[in-house]
C-alpha cells in the first residue's frame, strides 16, 4: 500500500461566466470556443482519472483554498497594500501547497483544479483597460510553464506588477502540492485566448 497520497490528475482552468449558456450569447460564447472545447476536453480526462476527492484552489472566497484578488489591492490605501504584498505573495501559496499535501489521506486519490485567469489588461475594451504587463505576463507564465521553471513563476508578480492578473497564486497552490508530491509532471497547454481583453488558460499536467 502506498505511504503517500495518490494525485491523479492536476489542472489549471479559467472560471470566465460567460462560457455558461444561462450567462454568455451564442456570439459571446463563439468567441472563446477553444476554451470551451479544452475545458470539455480536460473534463473527459478527469472523468476517466475517477478521483475520490477534488482539490480546487481559487481566488475567490467560497470557491475553494482562498487566495485573495490581489490585483485589486491596487486600489487600497498603500499600507495595506505593502501588507497584503508581503503576506499574499506566490511563494506563501506555494508554500501552503506543500504543506496541504502532507495533510491529504494517503488512501484517497485526488484530482488538482487551480482555478483563476491571467492578465485582465490584455485590451483597452477589457474590464480594467490595457496595460504591457497584461500580454507580456500571460507568454511569460506559458513559456516558463512549458519550461517547468517554477523558480521564476514564483517571481513573475515582481516581473510584471501592472498585469492585473488573478490566477498566479492560485497556479503557484497547485505546483506547491506537486513539489511536495515529488511527481515527474509534464505541462500540456490545452488553450489559450484572451477576446475580451482577459487571458484564459487551460492547461492539462501529464502526472
Amino acid at each position: 500500500m502506498s505511504t503517500c497520497p495518490s494525485l491523479i490528475f492536476a489542472s489549471i482552468s479559467p472560471h470566465p461566466p460567460i462560457i455558461l449558456p444561462s450567462v454568455g450569447s451564442k456570439e459571446d460564447r463563439t468567441r472563446v470556443k477553444n476554451t470551451i472545447e479544452a475545458l470539455e476536453n480536460l473534463g473527459k480526462i478527469l472523468k476517466e482519472a475517477n478521483p475520490d476527492s477534488i482539490i480546487i484552489s481559487s481566488p475567490h472566497p467560497d470557491w475553494g483554498f482562498n487566495v485573495p484578488l490581489f490585483f485589486l489591492a491596487k486600489d487600497f490605501k498603500k499600507e495595506i497594500k505593502t501588507y497584503l504584498m508581503e503576506l499574499e505573495t506566490p511563494k506563501f501559496y506555494f508554500e501552503e501547497g506543500k504543506k496541504i499535501y502532507q495533510k491529504l489521506d494517503k488512501d484517497k486519490k485526488y484530482a488538482l483544479i487551480a482555478s483563476g485567469d491571467l492578465s485582465h489588461c490584455l485590451k483597452e475594451e477589457g474590464p480594467y483597460g490595457f496595460h504591457p504587463d497584461g500580454p507580456k505576463f500571460d507568454k511569460e507564465l506559458i513559456k516558463l510553464l512549458k519550461k517547468k521553471d517554477v523558480e521564476n513563476i514564483l517571481k513573475l508578480d515582481e516581473m510584471f506588477p501592472e498585469a492585473g492578473e488573478c490566477g498566479l497564486r492560485s497556479f503557484c497552490f497547485l505546483l506547491g502540492i506537486l513539489e511536495a508530491s515529488g511527481i515527474d509532471w509534464q505541462p500540456e497547454i490545452l488553450s489559450y485566448e484572451g477576446p475580451f481583453g482577459v487571458g484564459y488558460l487551460v492547461a492539462n499536467f501529464k502526472l
